[in-house]
């Protein structure tokens, strides 16, 4: 439990679970949703939470283990998140950072993120999403280049079925085919290469020779556009909505060898990775790799208040501060609510040394629960953690990598199993993923390996599957 928390409670009281569907399907349009097909089934009316427990409008207790959208790492109910964001609404409940003016709030929490980056990180430009984040590197890196009198170097290197967010920008840098398939995406400027995902695309290689081969699918990329044109190279440290992509220890090393070969610049977005998911502070320290910018949100603020940004590392800092105005902001940039809640949720994940407790003891431990759970089991394979993230691959042939045909309408249905017992995973492509709040104990992962492994059995005995359970 947490040492403060929220007494729980249900907002509106009177309503039934029956009525607030019937007011949803009437009036909210639900992001990455069918509607219609959301609202004759009937949206969960999730309540309130405590600690990594969701509570509905009938009552069910459920294991969060996506914390939230990958974002409610110091779990549910803190009061002094409640509390920090009170005080400030009653003192300066918001101005803006564009006319020559700045308030404390966005002050302390620049300092403190400062103290927490890798070296080097000494700035930040606040937005209000991750989305918004990479938008704004999008805007950054290409303003940078110009500044240096090479303005044709606007091209920026993603992968495939990685994510940035839902924004025009954001969505284009992402390498999903279905989201470029609505709205005319991608925009010109953005190009795309394998992603290092050795289970499915490795062959006969080794995960070592694999992730070599991966990664020089970045040179070769530069190559083909003309170095002179390429301005940088993004991705997630580990693909998150991709899946749960680890990549192989041989890729982050090679790609940073290209970006210093070629002088392109290197970009982490650590907005699902950063803030303790990989059991270091962000995903780009736990791999070794010196980016040069940032993308930030999430975990930021545990997901109790929207605010994201990009660290600027002080070499591309120091063009873009001295080189007049950057014509791009946001009325939120650096709200001040916001701010003094990220400030507040930082001071707990360092005083209570949440991360590195979480990788020195529950992340380890349940890790062995996870792969000694599933490492055997028939309908999965590619069984796969680092630090609070753990995923598994429905197959069809563990003994070819067979996957099967539709694996991503049957990983929905797994989901649907999950969600029936009481338990939040997600399904991606024909993954099955979680990401729990770091604060989960070892007798809560014991308990969120015992739920899941009871979902993949009931969903393989609804397959006939049986031998091996």
């Amino acid at each position: 439990m947490n040492p403060n928390p929220i007494s729980p409670g249900h907002s509106s009281p009177g309503r039934s679970t029956a009525q607030y569907q019937a007011l949803d399907a009437a009036h909210h349009i639900h992001p990455f949703s069918d509607t219609a097909a959301l609202n004759a089934h009937g949206s969960r009316v999730i309540t309130h939470a405590d600690g990594i427990y969701l509570y509905d409008s009938e009552g069910h207790k459920i294991f969060d283990a996506m914390s939230g959208l990958w974002c409610v790492n110091i779990g549910y109910g803190r009061q002094e998140l409640a509390e920090a964001a009170y005080q400030q609404m009653l003192q300066l409940p918001f101005y803006n950072t564009f006319f020559k003016t700045t308030h404390p709030p966005v002050i302390e929490l620049s300092s403190l993120l400062a103290q927490v980056a890798p070296e080097g990180f000494n700035h930040v430009f606040y937005t209000n999403s991750g989305s918004e984040g990479n938008d704004t590197i999008i805007r950054m890196v290409r303003h940078y280049w110009a500044l240096l009198g090479q303005p044709q170097k606007k091209t920026i290197i993603a992968r495939e079925n990685g994510y940035h967010g839902s924004t025009i920008g954001g969505a284009s840098l992402g390498g999903m085919h279905y989201m470029h398939e609505q709205g005319d995406l991608p925009i010109p400027g953005i190009a795309h290469i394998e992603q290092p995902y050795w289970y499915a695309n490795g062959g006969e290689l080794s995960p070592g020779e694999y992730g070599l081969k991966a990664a020089r699918a970045l040179e070769q990329k530069i190559l083909e556009l003309g170095v002179e044109n390429v301005a940088a190279f993004i991705g997630e440290p580990v693909q998150g909505a991709g899946g749960i992509i680890i990549p192989p220890s041989t890729y982050w090393p090679e790609i940073q060898r290209i970006c210093d070969q070629y002088g392109i610049l290197l970009i982490a977005d650590e907005v699902i990775c950063g803030f303790g998911r990989t059991g270091s502070w962000f995903g780009s320290q736990h791999y070794g790799i010196r980016p040069h910018l940032m993308t930030i949100a999430k975990g930021l603020s545990s997901g109790y208040i929207p605010i994201g940004g990009v660290l600027v590392h002080d070499t591309v800092a120091k063009v873009l501060t001295e080189g007049g105005d950057f014509n791009h902001g946001f009325t939120y940039s650096g709200h001040p609510v916001a701010c003094a809640v990220a400030a507040t949720n930082i001071r707990i994940l360092q005083n209570e040394r949440i991360i590195e407790r979480m990788n020195e003891d529950v992340a380890p431990y349940a890790a062995r629960l996870w792969h000694d759970a599933f490492d055997d089991h028939p309908l999965v394979d590619d069984v796969r953690s680092l630090g609070f993230f753990f995923a598994l691959t429905l197959v069809e042939d563990k003994a070819s990598r067979k996957r099967f045909e539709h694996g991503s309408s049957m990983a929905l249905r797994c989901r649907d199993i999950c969600l029936k017992n009481q338990l939040v995973m997600r399904a991606t492509g024909d993954s099955m993923i979680a990401a729990p709040p770091l604060v989960m104990t070892r007798a809560q992962a014991e308990e969120f390996v015992r739920l899941a492994r009871q979902c993949i059995d009931e969903y393989a005995r609804e397959l006939g599957i049986t031998q091996g359970l």
